[in-house]
């Protein structure tokens, strides 16, 4: 599934192509994606201007110069993509008034599209009650000591939790736990001041590497070419059985919450 620094390589690319852009006319497929497809709403598109490309935690957030945002979640296999609409599993289509079309195409028709009007996204459930963004100063020591006071919750679990940061996706919280010296199963209220610090700075500086990197996990949108080289940066994901690059011991994995683990016994106590 895309995180973080995969949407927000998304989002720069967005950035630089959509605005000023016009919607002339938009097609849609007759598939359901996570949620049905309002073809009214998007319709009533036509003509409206795209001003700016934001993102929250992993939505996307395209705004308009009516005041409307296109919220859009990539699911598992989604992709937003300017390029000529008729591959398969082209959901939604926006033709514009130069430039190529823009195109949302999922296979799996995990992710969405949805048309929110001017005011809607404070009360939109999927943007509200997020937690901080985890790039942002208001991620910090002190807050995750908070949100981790008394815990018992695994501090990998808690980690990933959208009410407490955003866009902590498996991939990264395996790496920025690696990086801090926690082992993924420590109960988060077990931690002190300093593994927590420790674990803010590595959430930080996983993140940024990976957004400089494009990511993990997707390398083709809008063909910039810049994407999917932080897999190269990989030191414990998908490399269980495989020694660790700082002990040599072999890595080790375990599911957590459904989802695969990937340590260092040795090096994450």
């Amino acid at each position: 599934m895309p995180e973080l620094p995969e949407v927000e390589t998304v989002r720069r690319a967005m950035e630089a192509a959509l605005p000023g852009r016009i919607i002339q006319q938009v097609d849609t497929s007759n598939k359901r994606l996570r949620e049905k497809i309002d073809r009214r709403r998007l319709q009533a598109l036509r003509g409206d201007r795209f001003v700016a490309a934001r993102r929250r935690a992993k939505y996307l957030l395209l705004d308009l110069k009516s005041g409307t945002t296109l919220l859009i979640h990539l699911g598992m296999s989604g992709n937003l993509l300017l390029r000529e609409p008729g591959v398969k599993h082209d959901h939604v289509v926006f033709h514009l008034d130069s430039e190529r079309p823009l195109v949302f195409n999922d296979p799996r028709r995990f992710g969405m599209v949805i048309v929110l009007e001017e005011g809607e996204a404070d009360e939109n459930r999927y943007l509200s009650g997020l937690g901080p963004e985890p790039l942002t100063a208001s991620f910090n020591t002190r807050y995750l000591q908070a949100a981790c006071s008394n815990r018992k919750t695994p501090i990998k679990t808690l980690i990933m939790d959208g009410h407490i940061v955003v866009g902590v996706g498996n991939i990264y919280a395996s790496e920025a736990l690696f990086q801090a010296g926690i082992h993924p199963q420590t109960p988060a209220g077990n931690l002190n001041e300093s593994a927590l610090a420790d674990l803010v700075h590595a959430i930080k500086r996983i993140l940024r590497n990976a957004v400089r990197k494009g990511g993990t996990t997707i390398s083709d949108y809008l063909g910039s070419g810049e994407g999917g080289r932080f897999q190269q940066r990989l030191a414990v994901y998908g490399r269980a059985g495989e020694p660790c690059r700082t002990c040599q011991h072999p890595l080790q994995s375990l599911i957590m919450s459904g989802r695969n683990t990937f340590y260092c016994a040795h090096c994450q106590q």
